[in-house]
């Protein structure tokens, strides 16, 4: 994998998100860069994007989800979705599709089904299933929510999760509960689509990833300051 994916993969996102016409239901696209951002750590600070893009209609859609991190223009974590919304609720999409890790080695493919939308009191859920090809399953939970503390301050809980059914020590994965990430950003909207934020996250290891942590020289709780942008197109 080339050096700054992160860069290359916004730029391949942005590229794509034109507009199709049509009269009462027409193709349209949008792209989310929900995190782009610096986190400080002990040792060198990892550079994370998270981000999803869209195209198509209101009850059908083709989805595009990111998971990346590199550590010195070098990338360890990269997480692709490719995935089918349909809208089954105003609020709720039905996702199926595959995933692939690519890093850290070795290559994992995965299916997925998935529900992502608004709960009640306007949280937003992405949660999935995900079918491994050796048997591996995984269950994956993320809910944010927005408090508008002003029309352009705005502090953004989040929380993930991971459980797996079975150990996988060449990538570090545990049985049961993984890890988990508790999050607090407060952002600037200079305008809607462009906003810078700081914040925090926790993170923490659990049962045998945290031992595979562990054995291997890494932290299994740490605190990261975080700097980055949050914008859509």
């Amino acid at each position: 994998m080339k050096n700054k994916i992160i860069y290359a993969f916004v730029g391949c996102l942005l590229s794509t998100s034109a507009v199709g016409m049509g009269e009462d239901d027409p193709i349209v696209t949008k792209v989310m860069i929900d995190q782009l951002e610096t986190r400080v750590v002990d040792g060198d600070d990892p550079l994370v994007l998270e981000a999803q893009a869209w195209i198509g209609k209101d009850l059908n859609k083709f989805v595009i989800k990111a998971d990346v991190e590199q550590v010195k223009s070098e990338t360890h974590e990269l997480e692709l979705q490719a995935l089918y919304s349909r809208a089954i609720d105003p609020y709720w999409d039905f996702q199926l599709g595959v995933r692939q890790d690519q890093k850290p080695a070795p290559d994992k493919n995965w299916l997925v089904i998935g529900f992502q939308g608004l709960a009640p009191y306007w949280f937003e859920i992405d949660t999935a299933l995900f079918i491994g090809e050796d048997d591996q399953v995984g269950l994956r939970f993320a809910a944010e929510y927005e408090w508008m503390i002003t029309q352009r301050w705005v502090l953004s809980p989040e929380f993930k999760f991971n459980i797996y059914s079975k150990d996988e020590e060449t990538r570090g994965i545990g049985k049961g509960l993984a890890d988990s990430q508790l999050g607090i950003r407060l952002r600037y909207e200079i305008k809607r689509e462009f906003a810078p934020y700081i914040g925090v996250n926790w993170n923490n290891k659990y049962g045998n990833t945290a031992t595979f942590a562990k054995s291997e020289g890494e932290e299994v709780s740490s605190t990261q300051i975080v700097a980055g942008i949050r914008a859509w197109f």
